[in-house]
């Protein structure tokens, strides 16, 4: 196999969001943090589903759905910051490398399509 900026960027984000919501639970928060776990997490599974895709078109599909697992989790984690769930310590980090998900899945998705 060879080696992925984009499977290794997406697994390490999704450690970055078992920590943060880890710390949420520690904190009696369930519902948000739930949300967070499982939107952020699937982006870099469906990335390794992709790996195995059937064809060009079945990458793209599970690239897509990756990408919009990518939104979803700027979107809780943008509304934990601006309700102080989550300090900007811990959120700067966590979201730039949750946009550059976004940016290179955008990239990926693109480039497979005009292929």
């Amino acid at each position: 196999m060879t080696k992925s900026i984009l499977r290794d960027k997406s697994y390490k984000f999704s450690i970055h969001i078992v920590k943060v919501c880890q710390k949420l639970v520690m904190e009696k928060e369930f519902v948000l943090s739930k949300q967070l776990l499982r939107s952020g997490t699937a982006i870099g599974a469906l990335i390794r589903e992709a790996e195995f895709a059937e064809s060009k078109k079945d990458f793209a599909h599970k690239m897509s759905i990756a990408l919009k697992e990518a939104n979803e989790s700027v979107y809780w984690l943008d509304l934990m910051k601006d309700t102080e769930l989550i300090e900007v310590e811990i959120y700067k980090p966590i979201h730039s490398l949750n946009k550059e998900l976004v940016a290179m899945l955008v990239s990926t998705i693109k480039t497979t399509k005009n292929k």
